[in-house]
Order: structure tokens, then C-alpha cells, then sequence
């Protein structure tokens, strides 16, 4: 299952290099580009709500097929492409298939493992889709560059392959048994008044602005390296996309800062760091600079990206976890969402490098709410494992 979701991540970001080709082949202006990365969130979001809502109604191991058969089809439309819509009905069908996947795929995860392997399949799932995404823009890059035949159309050859690996090993693995309160209309999003407040602050919102922050990275990176560093190597863009994302799941496994909450503040401040430099970057029409922005932003994202989803998984009840977890990912993806709108309507008003400053402002001020919020979390956080240990050794 870990396979298929490195599979079906990978894929999901590995068209962010080829902007740059799609631009001069079919003359696509910065609002037609911003438009096809767009497509993919907003039909994404929608999708995973429904799926959360219906999933296991429906069949997680059912869903998880579809997903990976309509992402079949995207990378298809994407390798036999010969006009603009047929990029612009890839990148929606892809979104379509991630939010189907995201919806079910921990959930289906979950039931397949011991309750006391609960915390380490979340944090595995949770290290493998940010390398994913991270190895998915590097493959194509890097393809794309030093393969040039077939320009960008070869990376989806060898993604249809792995797909279609991904659609035979779904296949050997068995059909979780439906509960007994799951119905047709049964809601598999949302969390319970108990743990609402500490959920949203210290899960979601910390997933929700590190989306955004990465979103302004991974949405500029290609046309940005391009424009004003002047470079026209595409790998630059898809290893960027590698350190940033694949880091970040790499970092994860380093042991210190220990405490979970010590380690999101610490994520938190160091991703602010990061965006800022990513910033400075551009004005400088610096190459390093930009790379060191990058490895920074790596760091926090995989301290935050790790804490949150830990919180996610551990907030709730075991009952209610699959239904928390799915409305994590719905947050963090809503993160997506700002910097497609806001830097398109920034950057036409003030230019681009004001644009990134104003969203990284406002980035900066989630920040500090949730730094300031962990303040009253942190002896919290020590009370519910207190209480989950006492009434594990009552147990």
C-alpha cells in the first residue's frame, strides 16, 4: 500500500516542469498557466470531500482502483497531447484522481494495521507523499532535460508504466470489512467539539500554511527559474521541486528536537525563513540563493508536515481517526488554493516579487497565531498522553 501511495504521489506533481514547454507549444499566457496548475486543487478539493463522505460506503480498496485507473487516464491525455484542453482535462483528471486516492488511501492503510502500528503507518504515509511529491517533478525534469526526444511526453510514458505496476498491486491486496455504521450518507469528514480548537490550530492551520507556502514555491519555480534566473535547464526546476519535497520527507527522520511541539515551532519559523529567501532570491536574480531558500523550507516542511499529521492521528479518538486524518488532508490542500488566486491577482497589481511578499506576510502572521497557541497546547498535549498511558495500563 506504501508502494501504491509513492505511486500515486509522484505522479501528482510530476507535470509542475513541463509549464515551461506547454507555454511555448501551445502559446499559453502566465493567466492560461496559472489556470492549468489551478485546475488540479479545485477539482481535487470537492473530490476528496465527496470521497470522505462516501468512501468507505462505497469501498476503500474500490476507490483506491478507480483513483488509480483515472490517473491512467490523465497521464495518457498528458502523453498523446495535442492541444491546450487536452493538458487542461489531464490536470483536472489528475486532481479528480488525488482527491479519490487522498480520501481513502490512510484510512484503507489504517484498518490493514495492529492499533499499536497506527502511529508509525501514519508517519510512514506521511514521509512517502512528500518524497513522492518531491520525486515525481525531478523524474520529469530530469527526463525531459538530458532525454529530449519525445520532449514531455517521455516522463509519461514511464508514468503509465508505474501506474499500470500500482493498478496490478492493488489487485493482491484484500477488501476491508465494512462497519456496521457506515452508510450511504454517513459524513467521514470533520472532528468532534472536543478536540475541535486544538485541531485546527495545531494541525490543520500549521498544514494549511505550509501548503500555501509550498504552493508559492512549486507554482513559480518553473516559469520563475526561467524568467528571472535565466536559465533554461529544466532539471533545475524538478530538483528544486525533489529538494524541497523529498528533503522535507528525509528530514523527518531526524531524531532532535524530540518533543513534537518544540519541533512544529522550530518547522514553523525555519519554513518562514525559507519562503523569505526563496523571495530574495528573485530580486537578486540569484541561483544560490535560491537553492538555500529552498533547503530551508525543506527543513520546516518536514518538521511541520510530520508534527501536524502526528497531532491529526493523535487528537482523536481511534473510532474518529480515518474521518480527522481526511479532514487534514482537505485543509492542507486547501493551502493550494492561495497562492493560485492571490498570486495571480497580486502579481498583475504590484509585480511578482511584491505578490511573494505579501503572502508571505500573511504566511508569517499564521505563524505566530500558531506559535502563540502552542504556548497553551504544549501542557495540554502532556495531559492527553498522561491519559491515553494510564488508560493503556488500566487496558
Amino acid at each position: 500500500m506504501l508502494f501504491i501511495i509513492l505511486m500515486m504521489s509522484l505522479v501528482a506533481t510530476a507535470v509542475s516542469p513541463l509549464f515551461p514547454l506547454y507555454r511555448t507549444q501551445y502559446g499559453l499566457s502566465n493567466l492560461e498557466l496559472t489556470l492549468l496548475f489551478a485546475s488540479y486543487a479545485v477539482v481535487l478539493l470537492p473530490v476528496l470531500l465527496v470521497t470522505g463522505a462516501h468512501g468507505a460506503f462505497w469501498g476503500l480498496k474500490k476507490v483506491i482502483r478507480i483513483a488509480i485507473w483515472t490517473s491512467i487516464v490523465a497521464s495518457i491525455l498528458f502523453l498523446a497531447n495535442g492541444a491546450a484542453w487536452m493538458l487542461y482535462a489531464a490536470r483536472m483528471l489528475e486532481g479528480a484522481a488525488y482527491g479519490l486516492f487522498t480520501g481513502v488511501a490512510v484510512p484503507y492503510l489504517l484498518r490493514r494495521v495492529s492499533p499499536r502500528l497506527t502511529a508509525k503507518a501514519i508517519l510512514l504515509s506521511g514521509i512517502i507523499v512528500s518524497f513522492g511529491f518531491g520525486l515525481g517533478p525531478a523524474i520529469s525534469g530530469l527526463i525531459t532535460e538530458y532525454v529530449p526526444a519525445f520532449s514531455s511526453r517521455l516522463p509519461y510514458f514511464f508514468f503509465v508504466i508505474l501506474l499500470f505496476i500500482s493498478a496490478a498491486v492493488i489487485e493482491t491486496l484484500p477488501h476491508e470489512k465494512r462497519k456496521e455504521d457506515e452508510t450511504a450518507g454517513s459524513l467521514s469528514i470533520g472532528v468532534s467539539p472536543r478536540i475541535s480548537r486544538n485541531f485546527w490550530m495545531m494541525a490543520a492551520l500549521p498544514a494549511f500554511t505550509l501548503f500555501t507556502l509550498n504552493g508559492i514555491v512549486l507554482s513559480l519555480i518553473p516559469t520563475f527559474v526561467v524568467s528571472v534566473l535565466k536559465s533554461t535547464n529544466l532539471s533545475i526546476s524538478g530538483l528544486l521541486a525533489l529538494l524541497l519535497l523529498g528533503g522535507g520527507a528525509l528530514i523527518q527522520l531526524l531524531p532532535s528536537p524530540s518533543h513534537p511541539v518544540i519541533r512544529l515551532r522550530a518547522g514553523l519559523v525555519i519554513l518562514a525563513a525559507g519562503a523569505w529567501m526563496v523571495m530574495f532570491s528573485g530580486q537578486l536574480s540569484s541561483l544560490l540563493l535560491l537553492w538555500i531558500g529552498v533547503a530551508l523550507q525543506a527543513l520546516g516542511t518536514g518538521w511541520v508536515f510530520q508534527v501536524s499529521l502526528r497531532l491529526a492521528g493523535e487528537l482523536p479518538e481511534a473510532k474518529d481517526r480515518p474521518r480527522v486524518i481526511t479532514t487534514y488532508y482537505f485543509a492542507a490542500y486547501s493551502g493550494f488554493i492561495v497562492p493560485i488566486g492571490g498570486l495571480g491577482l497580486l502579481s498583475n497589481l504590484f509585480g511578482m516579487n511584491m505578490a511573494m511578499a505579501v503572502l508571505d506576510t500573511a504566511g508569517m502572521l499564521m505563524i505566530l497565531l500558531i506559535i502563540g497557541y502552542s504556548l497553551r497546547f504544549k501542557p495540554l498535549y502532556h495531559a492527553l498522553h498522561d491519559n491515553r498511558a494510564a488508560s493503556a495500563s488500566t487496558d
